[in-house]
């Protein structure tokens, strides 16, 4: 009982905050979006689940029980049609997911570039590191090509519409794989994440080797500036339903898992129709690498101004508006 008690104070401390967010919320229910207050339910009814094991006639606990009640309310007096889920999806929940996750979409990112200067450092210090990340077939073919004169050929190589079907599918398993390696603890993801970052910078590396960098990074950022992101923003959805499971605050480790597992999985899934732009240009558009500069430059400054607004800027306009 004592341990109960000197307990509490530091769960209301840690949690008051969050808790006083939330009681704001639902007072005003009618402008939240019936997603939020469901989220906001969950997390509710979880620290409500812990105050009722550990301290079950305190007022914590008959405060939370309250807090729950008024969400629950709120979430039936805001229902909408299904027809909305789909918009209050995109418009809030993806954003909302990505304020929580800023750290382990920090980490994806600094992984994916020290892996990219890793590849680099590797390329230009053995001259056998090309072929032992990228495979004697591909160099040679690479070679064969750079010998004909248009070095990022393999983009022009197949029908445009097998080929999209192909990339679109392949990049979304990939982002897949990329986050359900986040269930080991972090650790796989991060390998995973790493090897695709390692095989970016090798490749560079062997193109400004001979000599082709300035005409086949355009080229190949045509399609990869959002399908590069993408990896690795789905890195920092692994990492984030990872560190779920390492460290689960308040909450059992269960649950806290399955909560990291559905943020995670709701990033991944908006990165679905990243993919899909992403695959469409590197089959109908990079075919023509010989295309004028500014085609190009107005390609991949409109990829990146998309990526950034989306997951970064407008995540933050939402949260600094109260929205999410």
């Amino acid at each position: 009982m004592l341990v109960c008690l000197m307990r509490e104070p530091f769960f209301i401390k840690r949690n008051k905050a969050r808790w006083e967010e939330f009681e704001a919320v639902a007072k005003n229910h009618q402008s939240a979006p019936p997603d939020k207050l469901a989220d906001l339910f969950v997390q509710v009814t979880n620290d409500l689940s812990f105050a009722q094991t550990q301290y079950p006639n305190s007022r914590v606990t008959k405060y939370l029980n309250g807090l729950a009640t008024q969400l629950h309310l709120g979430i039936y007096k805001n229902k909408r049609e299904e027809t909305s889920r789909f918009i209050t999806f995109w418009k809030y929940e993806i954003p909302a997911t990505m304020v929580e996750a800023r750290k382990p979409m920090l980490y994806s990112f600094i992984i994916f570039i020290v892996a990219c200067i890793m590849g680099i450092v590797s390329t230009l210090n053995d001259d056998t590191f090309v072929r032992l990340i990228l495979g004697d077939g591909y160099v040679n073919m690479t070679l064969e090509n750079i010998k004909n004169g248009n070095p990022t050929a393999v983009y022009g190589s197949a029908d445009q519409g097998v080929m999209f079907l192909y990339i679109t599918l392949n990049n979304i398993m990939v982002s897949f794989k990329v986050f359900m390696f986040g269930v080991m603890a972090t650790i796989g993801c991060g390998f995973y994440l790493f090897y695709n970052g390692l095989m970016v910078g090798t490749f560079m590396t062997f193109m400004g080797s001979e000599g082709e960098l300035t005409q086949a990074l355009p080229v190949i950022m045509l399609h990869g500036t959002i399908e590069l992101t993408s990896i690795a923003i789905a890195g920092g959805a692994g990492f984030l339903m990872g560190n779920s499971l390492l460290f689960p605050g308040t909450y059992t480790r269960l649950t806290s898992f399955k909560n990291g597992a559905i943020k995670g999985m709701k990033i991944v899934v908006g990165l679905v129709p990243f993919f899909i732009i992403a695959g469409f240009i590197e089959s109908f558009v990079t075919r023509y690498g010989f295309m004028h500069w500014s085609i190009k430059t107005a390609i991949i400054g409109g990829s990146a101004f998309l990526m950034i607004w989306y997951f970064i800027i407008y995540p933050i306009k939402l949260k600094r508006h109260g929205n999410i």
